[in-house]
């Protein structure tokens, strides 16, 4: 029997699959259809320290192999995760607290509040920075280095994960400023900006005009900025980016990755994780591979 254990900043994991930030909620309608006890730790929807109700709709829409989501945030805010969602979802599986802001100051306050409570927090950095006029802190790596220093100087216990931005220059730059700034972790990719039109209409098909593009479409270019991210820092990596079945996860795990998150994917299968677990197991043991912990970096160049 393959082992599908991992292990994440000291951290095990019984297998390496996470339902990606804001596509599992905090898991209570998942884990009516399954068990979600099964899954090696649950990223939430991205936090605030207030609660937010998020962009006009509409604000998801289809395109071929892709969506389009511009949410902005929707959340209850931290207060209240806190106080009905988070022992829940403790007592399932590991959990991944997904922090956003608009300055240093509330990615601080935010880490400091769920310092010890959570098993990780992934720093959410592709939201606008109100300092730099409205240009995300993920863009640039002296900004990431800023903010992932101002987060993991309020976390004591939690390990802190960055989650990167592909709408960059150099996703390796980038990861190698959020480790310089204390980073215990990166994850990527996260959305790429684009833009869907309604022809009929001439206008833009979701409200916000440009949203994040998410899906199957995009694991090519995913996998190759998580490589290139992998081969510049010494932290572990967890990777995302249109995964949609064992195969597309251990695409990412030999690309570097100890980890995957799944997103988009729940929306089309909401069986997706447990059918990506599985896949995983009967793979390593198809290939003789004992431990899945193995394919991490297992890339072999032409």
């Amino acid at each position: 029997m393959a082992d599908l254990n991992v292990t994440l900043c000291g951290k095990e994991l019984k297998n390496p699959v996470i339902p990606a930030s804001g596509t599992f909620g905090f898991g209570r309608e998942f884990n009516e259809i399954y068990d979600i006890s099964i899954l090696g730790g649950v990223c939430t929807k991205g936090l605030t320290l207030e609660p937010r109700i998020g962009n006009p709709v509409p604000r998801i829409a289809e395109s071929r192999g892709v969506i389009l989501n511009a949410v902005g945030l929707q959340n209850p805010g931290v207060e209240k995760f806190i106080a009905e969602d988070l022992e829940w979802l403790k007592s399932k599986t590991r959990v991944i607290a997904n922090v956003a802001g608009s300055t240093l100051e509330d990615y601080a306050k935010i880490c400091a509040r769920l310092d010890g409570k959570v098993d990780f927090i992934e720093l959410n950095i592709s939201c606008p920075n109100v300092k730099c006029g409205g240009m995300a802190f993920g863009i640039r790596p002296e900004s990431i280095k800023e903010v992932t220093a101002a987060a993991k100087k309020n976390l004591k216990q939690t390990p802190l994960i960055v989650k990167l931005s592909p709408n960059v220059e150099s996703i390796s730059a980038n990861a190698r400023a959020a480790e310089e700034g204390g980073a215990d972790c990166i994850s990527l990719v996260n959305t790429f900006t684009g833009m869907a039109i309604d022809i009929e209409r001439r206008k833009p098909v979701i409200a916000n005009n440009t949203g994040g593009v998410s899906g199957a479409g995009i694991k090519p270019i995913a996998v190759r900025m998580v490589y290139e991210a992998a081969q510049a820092v010494s932290i572990p990596v967890i990777g995302m980016g249109g995964i949609t079945c064992a195969e597309d996860a251990i695409e990412f795990l030999m690309a570097g990755a100890v980890a995957v998150q799944v997103g988009t994917q729940n929306f089309t299968d909401t069986l997706a994780c447990p059918k990506i677990i599985g896949g995983l197991k009967a793979w390593c043991e198809k290939h003789g591979v004992k431990k899945v912990s193995e394919l991490t970096g297992a890339l072999k160049l032409n």
